[in-house]
């Protein structure tokens, strides 16, 4: 990660600390290696959260024997980790402002960790299921909140990396949570798997209440205004845009990260070795394309089209998994991961250059885009689920292939970015410069 403060932004460096938009006028800035320790500290804590969203995938075909379920239980409880994050959304980025990034975000984390805990322990499905939204709502509350803290630490035009690193960390985490959670079953068993998840992300959370400052994020007092100001972030197209068009790749994300184990070892007739390593491919290659989408974002404005590009060449290589041999679904693998990471940190980068929405909204423009999509995306795993019960899994794989492309036609309404990023002097910003 790069250290705070090292590169002026596009429109010309002034003297002195730039004081990032997620802290509130008179905050005081970090100092490098402030900024570095905390951004590697969340990093971390993004991967562990990440392995606790993947680990239940290896397991699906114990907790089948364990409580009797089929395919079509395992979409609905993928989709109902989706459903408790993509709830938690918009409270986070409201609690953000309220408290302070660095708090929800914290606590969030801790949240999940317990409730992975809780569902290695789950004494039937029912059980499990509520378990399993507890702790995505851990996750809802984690992740915008601790985005917009990431990118508060860097000064302007140069958040692009550590943003791009910090959504990539998920993919890394998710396809640790994979591999790992696929070779340790056979021997420990998938309630123990799930329980250590659990107490990983419990240590990694001491960790980030110990090496991140309070004064990064402090909390801010309730807005001053008019109503409606507080609320453009939940009225711009551009967030709405993003929401809608990207529910087919949430939802293809998910799916192939948890069903595509099962369906190895089931249809192909992969060892659990081989299934965790084709999982992994289908989640670790993003963190190559995260941190090159984040730079790109920043340096070239034509962000529909990125986005675009991006998705469409996930469905493309998720459309040719049935027919594809091994060697070939690796490299179907490594293609949606790339394509995923390289989009995600591009959606992420985006909305710091959106001038409707003051500086402060951002983690809320980010919640409410992440609520669509899991929303949605809960939906496309839980219809997924529902096609492999009634159909078979080819059919399931080209239906998840074609949402996504259905999705992308929300696109157009996404307004083209402006030239610059927004400054500190638009409304609601505070005085600040950017976060």
């Amino acid at each position: 990660m790069p250290s705070g403060g090292l590169d002026r932004g596009p429109t010309g460096g002034r003297p002195g600390p730039q004081v990032s938009n997620d802290r509130p006028s008179g905050g005081a800035a970090p100092t490098p290696p402030s900024a570095t320790r905390s951004t590697w500290v969340l990093v971390a804590m993004r991967a562990g959260y990440a392995y606790n969203w993947f680990d239940i995938g290896p397991a699906l075909r114990g907790v089948g024997t364990a409580f009797a379920v089929g395919p079509a239980q395992w979409g609905l409880l993928v989709g109902a980790f989706l459903a408790g994050a993509g709830l938690l959304q918009v409270p986070a980025g409201l609690l953000g402002r309220r408290y302070g990034n660095r708090s929800v975000s914290l606590v969030g984390a801790a949240l999940l960790a317990v409730f992975g805990v809780a569902s290695g322990l789950a004494p039937s499905f029912a059980a499990l299921l509520a378990f399993r939204i507890a702790a995505g709502a851990g996750a809802g509350l984690f992740f915008s909140p601790a985005i917009s803290l990431v990118a508060g630490l860097y000064p302007a035009g140069r958040r692009g990396l550590a943003v791009g690193g910090f959504s990539s960390a998920f993919s890394a985490g998710a396809a640790a949570g994979v591999l790992l959670t696929a070779l340790l079953i056979p021997s420990i068993g998938w309630r123990a798997s799930l329980v250590l998840g659990g107490v990983v992300l419990g240590i990694l959370t001491v960790a980030g209440t110990v090496a991140i400052p309070p004064s990064v994020a402090p909390a801010r007092p309730p807005t001053v205004g008019r109503p409606t100001a507080r609320l453009s972030a939940l009225r711009f197209r551009g967030v709405w845009a993003i929401g809608l068009a990207f529910i087919g790749m949430e939802g293809a994300t998910f799916v192939t990260g948890q069903f595509i184990v099962p369906y190895g070892e089931a249809l192909r007739g992969w060892s659990a070795t081989t299934a965790g390593l084709v999982g992994m491919m289908f989640l670790l290659p993003s963190v190559v394309g995260g941190p090159i989408g984040g730079p790109v974002a920043d340096r070239r404005h034509n962000h529909r089209t990125q986005l675009a590009l991006a998705a469409g060449a996930g469905a493309v290589a998720i459309a040719c998994l049935p027919v594809a041999n091994l060697a070939a679904v690796f490299a179907i693998g490594t293609t949606f991961s790339f394509a995923y990471g390289f989009a995600y940190a591009v959606m992420y980068v985006v909305p710091h250059y959106w001038r409707e929405i003051p500086a402060d909204q951002v983690p809320l423009a980010i919640g409410l885009f992440n609520a669509i999509q899991l929303a949605g995306g809960a939906s496309v795993a839980y219809v997924f689920g529902r096609v492999v019960a009634i159909s078979s899994y080819p059919v399931a794989w080209e239906v998840l292939a074609g949402l996504e492309i259905v999705t992308l036609v929300a696109l157009v309404a996404l307004p083209s970015t402006p030239a610059g990023p927004a400054e500190g002097g638009r409304p609601g910003a505070e005085g600040s410069a950017l976060r």
